[in-house]
């Protein structure tokens, strides 16, 4: 028996040793997370490493996928937009006994330096800006970090730090090594 398998001898069915007896991926989605945390670590690590190897594989074959739906169907989708004078949207059309709904969503983006010339436009003719257009400012935080202890100060009563998602990745000492 490998020296893997013998960690879990002691658990489940004497029958149906690991891994016969350990929680599947599919598994997972019907145990409480309790459960799950109270697994051995090293089985923890491999389902770490299946589903990880899992969802690559399912991008893979989703951008495969997404790719052939768009060399079917694009040029029809893009002549129905055509025909009725949109660049973008959503258009259906049928292919058997489907009804294929097409969607090209519209990316609006905008000039920053041009829309702070607008605003400070609309601010000297003494209308409000805010009618017009959403203002957000933004520090990146690397540039934050590279400013003077002085500058720093005066923009920490505008800052709020929260702490993001939690990432634990199981990695083997052996690998390591």
């Amino acid at each position: 028996m490998p020296v893997f398998q013998s960690l879990f001898t002691h658990d489940g069915d004497p029958f149906m040793p690991f891994p016969e007896n350990a929680p599947r991926v599919d598994d997972l989605t019907s145990m409480p997370p309790q459960d799950i945390a109270a697994l051995p670590v090293e089985l923890l690590a491999i389902l770490q490493r299946e589903i990880d190897e899992t969802t690559k594989r399912v991008k893979a074959a989703k951008a495969r996928l997404d790719g052939a739906l768009t060399i079917r169907y694009a040029t029809r989708a893009e002549e129905l937009r055509h025909e009725s004078g949109n660049d973008t949207g959503t258009v259906r059309f049928d292919d058997g006994d489907f009804t294929v709904v097409a969607d090209l969503p519209k990316r609006v983006g905008w000039d920053q330096n041009r829309l702070a010339e607008m605003v400070e436009r609309i601010r000297a003719a003494g209308d409000d800006p805010a009618e017009y257009v959403d203002i957000s400012f933004k520090v990146p935080e690397r540039k934050y970090s590279a400013w003077p202890e002085g500058i720093r100060k005066g923009f920490e009563p505008a800052r709020t730090v929260r702490p993001g998602s939690l990432k634990v990745e199981l990695v083997s000492q052996e690998a390591d090594q």
